[in-house]
């Protein structure tokens, strides 16, 4: 079909590369739309997002409105006279008043293979369960949660070792092709639109900071997946002599029955096994405070005394809630 006059909101890099697609393509971009400036850095001063930068970059207008059920909000946006708005790791609700306005709807860039992984963190579960396939849905928004009819699925293998910063480089190479084709073809997509199977649906709950510490009565298989889950944001971490030492690296080894979960069973130039549940977490990587991340094998050779075996990890105060991960894994 014909260029179409369209609007984009998005906010991370993973956005900014969808952008970046839809600038070289035929169609007419009238605005951008991304979230406030936010503190951050070690200074917390207000820092633009990767989108409002690239969108600045080729003069662009940029509307950053802290919420859209602000009825100013919905004017600018309704002013737009827009055929679509293209929504991509956003960060605010579309409220009905805005889902209404574009001729052809909203359509949204989603990083998972819908219904699987509805919500905010839809890479890292995937990593964090041990699923061996992710993808890019494009559907078209409705008022619920990444519950709209699919407009095209793009699926992608995730590889035995990946991490969700490798799994998030994929899809952000998958999705802005498939969203120009799918742009392309608008009206034929919306009407093949394929409706989701709810009873086929999974919750990818936001990462929360406190969820990143290291469980060890977890099983070892579980939290090797929720190290690289985590890999590179928030980072895992557990608590050792007071001291906070995050794991970038971590891979599940045979155990020691003789042990209780948090001890740490071997150190050696292969890694610093702690004793779990069911088995053994070989941690491969790690970071002391005030350091760099580095292989286990330097951090033994300045800091050795402190990973000698018998020592132990701390294990965290609250029980986890074993059934709800149970509920998200595709495998123990």
């Amino acid at each position: 079909m014909s260029a179409l006059r369209i609007a984009f909101a998005g906010t991370p890099d993973f956005a900014a590369r969808h952008l970046a697609a839809l600038i070289e393509s035929p169609h007419e971009i009238a605005a951008v739309l991304t979230q406030p400036d936010r503190p951050a850095g070690r200074g917390k001063q207000a820092r633009p997002s990767a989108v409002k930068e690239l969108a600045g970059e080729h003069l662009i207008p940029v509307l950053q409105p802290p919420t859209l059920r602000d009825p100013q909000a919905v004017n600018a946006i309704a002013e737009l006279e827009l055929d679509a708005l293209i929504v991509v790791a956003y960060g605010l609700l579309l409220p009905q008043t805005v889902l209404d306005l574009p001729r052809f709807g909203c359509l949204n860039v989603h990083g998972s293979l819908l219904p699987r992984w509805r919500g905010a963190a839809p890479i890292q579960r995937a990593v964090e369960a041990g699923d061996a396939q992710s993808g890019v849905t494009i559907m078209l928004m409705d008022a619920g949660l990444d519950t709209g009819p699919m407009l095209a699925l793009e699926p992608c293998d995730i590889p035995p070792l990946a991490t969700s910063g490798d799994l998030y480089n994929r899809l952000a190479e998958i999705g802005p092709p498939l969203l120009l084709r799918v742009l392309a073809e608008l009206p034929a997509r919306l009407a093949a639109a394929e409706t989701q199977d709810d009873a086929l649906a999974t919750y990818a709950a936001k990462i929360s900071k406190d969820e990143a510490q290291l469980d060890w009565r977890r099983s070892a298989r579980h939290l090797s997946r929720q190290v690289r889950a985590f890999n590179p944001a928030p980072g895992c971490f557990g608590f050792l002599e007071g001291q906070r030492i995050k794991v970038w690296g971590a891979l599940p080894v045979a155990g020691d029955d003789r042990a209780v979960p948090g001890e740490i069973i071997a150190a050696s130039e292969e890694g610093i096994c702690v004793c779990c549940a069911d088995g053994a977490l070989r941690l491969e990587r790690l970071q002391l405070p005030g350091s760099k991340a580095m292989s286990a094998s330097d951090v033994l050779r300045g800091r050795g005394e402190l990973f000698a075996p018998g020592r132990r990890f701390d294990v965290p105060s609250a029980q986890p809630d074993y059934g709800r991960a149970n509920s998200r894994d595709s495998s123990a």
